[in-house]
């Protein structure tokens, strides 16, 4: 895992490129802690920071240029059939310096262009540079594991792992005023956009290529639609498993110490009874909270570490140890992002960093196999007709009943009321409603002045185009190009780079994700069951409850936190002297959301996320703008 960056001037390269490079450099050093490296040819700089995983040597240093010198690459993530890829380019007569995986990436590019990304098995981020052409080519993986940003104008092409990478080069900071208001309904900023005009996200599957002033993007992998109804269900489960294996199997290939993420719920259960099957005494990690029981689900994660035989660790934590994290967790945001369980994977990551440097997580699964509350409403929506205008019809009853997160009534309270909104709704508005925190209108109301609905609408338009007819998996592959890579992933990512850990996701090899969205729905929900195929090819190897249990989210007590601890914050940043002079916020719209917690305890709705989300965006634009 490691750290890029990059810049093509246009005209001759300025005096300041050098200095700003180095200055970008340093804003990725976590991802990077080991080396750094800068490799310049005509107008184009090269950056890396390495976080040595495979090759720790000095022969595997970064930009790596191969022997002619002609092509040089900078590379973030892991080729995880590298050594098979080496093999077949041995057999053309190639040689090869290192023992890396970098290596054999440049010998394939530079044989195949970019064709050869089809046979790459992991994931990535990458740029190669070739001083004949003068081209540069930046790819990101098919499913949007690694980041990547880049930043254009009339002098100068940019590019970079994080944003702030790039502001630290001296781009201009304008809002972005629709990506907020996105923001303001998802909690995160799903690309191509972020929160600064000009700077866009790579695109999951996409690759550019800048050559004489010609900024081109173009896709390279697209996820496959057709689904096999031919396949008998036993021989589904056997295929899957199959490919699960060797997916795990691949990724504990590492020459520095590796473990696995453990939270006792199926998804990470799975890949821990994988991995323990090969190695022996592998190292597990959970976290829980010693003040928060309804949040904790270590004595899950603690049965299954001594079912599988591994060395597992758990971290009891205080509401102060997580506030006392706050600070690093939101100085690390490039932009912001608002899924408030990053707090927790940051506390995770931190203290699994301390024994491991390699951890393998299950996140994919969900989004695959159908395993989010929403999947199980929308599967019973399109079943069961009748339950959608049975809520509709019991919605003000419901209406005097106060929803929460905070607690298992509550949220259950939460559930139905949402269940009833999207009743209503056609499957697009459907989808886009319960992917959200809260609703369009109320994300208009929160922004002063705002008068760009026809672009928010285009924008949510075109982040939800597979869903054109009535068939479920275009609800999972929506997920799967929207909430997977700028939600969950993007939280995986940069919690554990601020860490210096490297994560694997088994999940997301592409030989399992293209088998599993080829599956009937019927093989991953039904009446009774989510992700019925998991529990299935996989229930042999673990306890029963793990299966059976109800699910749990990777949740923090918010809404107490704000109640409590995070007041003061709230007061700093949300009063009515800063909101009036800032001049993006209604400021009697944010007093009417804050005065839900506080008058009822729970607030209307998702107060405490929707809380959260400016609370983020107000210390990243303090930190960016207001100096």
């Amino acid at each position: 895992m490691c750290g890029i960056t990059g810049a093509v001037y246009f005209n001759e390269l300025p005096a300041q490129a050098g200095p700003l490079l180095r200055k970008s450099l340093q804003t990725l050093s976590a991802r990077g802690p080991d080396d750094e490296g800068v490799f310049g040819h005509g107008n184009t700089l090269l950056g890396h920071r390495r976080l040595s995983i495979i090759d720790v040597s000095e022969k595997a240093h970064q930009p790596f240029s191969d022997s002619s010198g002609r092509y040089t690459i900078i590379f973030n993530g892991e080729i995880f059939n590298f050594r098979e890829l080496r093999a077949l380019l041995e057999n053309q007569g190639i040689s090869f310096r290192s023992n890396s995986d970098t290596e054999v990436l440049l010998e394939l590019f530079i044989r195949e262009g970019i064709s050869c990304l089809s046979k790459l098995n992991g994931f990535f981020a990458f740029a190669v540079h070739d001083q004949s052409s003068g081209e540069v080519t930046i790819v990101r993986d098919r499913y949007g594991v690694k980041p990547l940003y880049y930043y254009t104008d009339t002098n100068r092409f940019l590019f970079a792992s994080e944003v702030k990478a790039l502001t630290a080069m001296g781009i201009p900071l304008e809002l972005d005023r629709t990506t907020l208001h996105l923001y303001l309904q998802l909690n995160y900023v799903p690309g191509p956009w972020s929160m600064l005009q000009h700077v866009k996200q790579v695109p999951p599957g996409h690759y550019i290529t800048v050559r004489d002033r010609q900024i081109k993007l173009q896709k390279w992998y697209e996820l496959p639609t057709t689904e096999n109804h031919e396949i008998a269900y036993e021989e589904a489960c056997k295929l899957l498993y199959e490919k699960l294996s060797a997916s795990v199997s691949r990724r504990l290939i590492s020459d520095v110490p590796l473990g696995a993420f453990l939270s006792g719920g199926v998804d990470s259960s799975v890949i821990v009874a994988l991995a323990a099957k090969e190695t022996k005494g592998l190292h597990t990690f959970s976290i829980g909270y010693a003040d928060e029981p309804s949040f904790d689900e270590t004595r899950f994660a603690r049965k299954v570490a001594a079912h599988c035989g591994t060395n597992h660790r758990e971290f009891l934590l205080k509401s102060s140890d997580l506030m006392a994290a706050l600070p690093e967790v939101l100085d690390y945001f490039g932009e912001p992002f608002a899924d408030s369980s990053a707090l927790a994977v940051y506390i995770l990551s931190k203290e699994t960093r301390k024994h491991v440097t390699v951890s393998l997580s299950g996140d994919g699964s969900d989004e695959l196999f159908g395993g989010y509350n929403k999947h199980r409403a929308e599967w019973i929506m399109r079943k069961y007709g009748w339950m959608g205008v049975l809520s509709r019809t019991t919605s003000p009853l419901l209406a005097s009943f106060k929803g929460s997160r905070q607690s298992r009534h509550g949220n259950l309270i939460r559930q139905l009321h949402r269940f009833a909104e999207g009743a209503g709704m056609d499957a697009g508005e459907r989808y886009w409603r319960w992917c959200s925190i809260t609703t369009f209108g109320h994300a208009s109301a929160l922004l002063k002045d705002y008068h760009e609905n026809a672009i928010s609408l285009d924008r949510i338009e075109s982040l939800t185009t597979e869903i054109k007819t009535n068939n479920f998996n275009e609800i999972l592959r929506n997920d799967l190009r929207l909430v997977l890579p700028y939600d969950m992933l993007a939280k995986v990512d940069l919690m554990s780079m601020a860490n210096s850990l490297e994560v694997r996701t088994p999940f997301l090899d592409v030989e399992v994700v293209e088998a599993a969205v080829s599956f009937p729905v019927h093989f991953k929900i039904n009446k009774k069951q989510q992700k019925r195929i998991l529990a299935d090819s996989f229930g042999h190897l673990l306890p029963e409850e793990v299966f059976t249990r109800r699910k749990q989210g990777f949740e923090v007590p918010l809404l107490r936190w704000l109640q409590t601890d995070l007041k003061p914050m709230l007061d700093e940043y949300l009063g009515p002297a800063f909101i009036e002079e800032q001049k993006i916020f209604n400021f009697q719209e944010v007093n009417r959301l804050r005065k839900s917690i506080e008058s009822n305890g729970t607030g209307e709705g998702e107060a405490a996320a929707r809380l959260w989300a400016l609370v983020v965006f107000q210390h990243w634009w303090i930190k960016n703008f207001a100096q």
